[in-house]
C-alpha cells in the first residue's frame, strides 16, 4: 500500500491523541486498529511495513494509515512520535495522499497542530478535531495531486504566503524566497497554474478582498484601500475600475450600503 484515500469535507472524530515512545523494551511492533485510522508524525528512523509494503520512517515524515490495516514497525532504539487515532468522515470528495511522506517545511506547523490536539483531546474534543482536521488538510497538500488535479506545493505555499500578507508590500522575490524556490521557477509554476503572472494574481486577490470590504462593511474607502495594500487612492481607484469596471464608491453603492 503506497497511497490512501480520505474525505475531509467534514471534521474527523478524534478518539485519542498523544506522544508515544517505542523501542525501549522491544524493537518491533505488529498490530492493527480495527476501527481507527492512524496519523503519525515521526521523530526517528525505522522500517514500516503496511499490508506487506515496505516504507522507510525518517524524522519529519508523516503517515496516514487506514483502519483495519496490518502494520509492522521495526525500531532501531528509542523511537518517539506524535500520533492521532481518528475516524474520518465518510462523506465528501476523497483525496489521494501518500501513505507516508516527508512533511518538509510544513513539519513544524504540523507538529504544533498535533501538540495542540494532544493538549485538547481530554477536555475539548471539538478543538482537538479542529486541530487534526487542519493538520490533515496540510498533509493532503504536501505534494501535488494527479496531473490537472491540484497545484504544485510551491504554488500552494506561495498563495498562502500572499493571503497572509496582502496589506503589506510583496515582491515576487519575497514570495519565492519564502517558499524555497527560485524567482523564475515560481513564475513558471504560477503561469502554468493560473495562466497569468504572480503579480496579476496578487493584484486580483487584493481586489477580491477589497470588493468584499466595499460591499459588506462600512469601512471608509481609504481604510479599505490601505487594508489590501493599495494605500494610494488614485491607484486603488484604477485597480477597482480594472477589476470591477466601476469606482470604489459605485461598487459600494451597488451593494446598497
Amino acid at each position: 500500500m503506497h497511497e490512501v484515500m480520505i474525505c475531509l469535507d467534514e471534521p474527523p472524530e478524534v478518539v485519542n491523541a498523544g506522544f508515544a515512545i517505542h523501542g525501549l523494551n522491544r524493537l518491533d511492533d505488529h498490530f492493527r486498529l480495527p476501527d481507527l485510522w492512524q496519523f503519525h508524525l515521526y521523530q526517528y528512523e525505522a522500517d514500516l511495513e503496511v499490508d506487506g509494503t515496505a516504507h522507510r520512517i525518517k524524522p519529519g515524515r508523516v503517515s496516514l494509515i487506514p483502519a483495519d490495516t496490518e502494520v509492522h514497525y521495526r525500531y532501531r532504539g528509542r523511537s518517539e512520535h506524535l500520533y492521532v487515532h481518528l475516524r474520518p468522515s465518510p462523506r465528501g470528495v476523497p483525496h489521494t495522499v501518500p501513505l507516508i511522506q516527508d512533511a518538509g517545511p510544513a513539519g513544524p506547523a504540523l507538529a504544533e497542530m498535533l501538540r495542540q490536539a494532544v493538549t485538547a483531546v481530554a477536555d475539548s474534543p471539538a478543538r482537538a478535531s479542529a486541530e487534526v482536521w487542519a493538520a490533515l488538510w496540510r498533509t493532503v497538500r504536501l505534494q501535488p495531486n494527479e496531473p490537472g488535479d491540484g497545484d504544485h506545493p510551491a504554488v500552494t505555499a506561495a498563495f498562502a504566503y500572499i493571503e497572509q500578507r496582502l496589506p503589506r508590500p510583496i515582491t515576487v522575490p519575497d514570495v519565492a524566497g519564502a517558499v524555497g524556490v527560485s524567482h523564475n521557477h515560481l513564475t513558471r509554476l504560477v503561469k502554468e497554474t493560473t495562466g497569468s503572472t504572480l503579480v496579476a494574481y496578487m493584484r486580483h486577490r487584493r481586489m477580491v478582498r477589497a470588493g468584499h470590504l466595499l460591499r459588506e462593511s462600512t469601512l471608509s474607502i481609504p481604510a479599505v484601500a490601505a487594508s489590501v495594500g493599495i494605500p494610494d487612492l488614485q491607484a486603488f481607484n484604477k485597480a477597482c475600475h480594472r477589476e470591477f469596471g466601476a469606482s470604489p464608491r459605485a461598487v459600494r453603492d451597488a451593494a446598497g450600503h
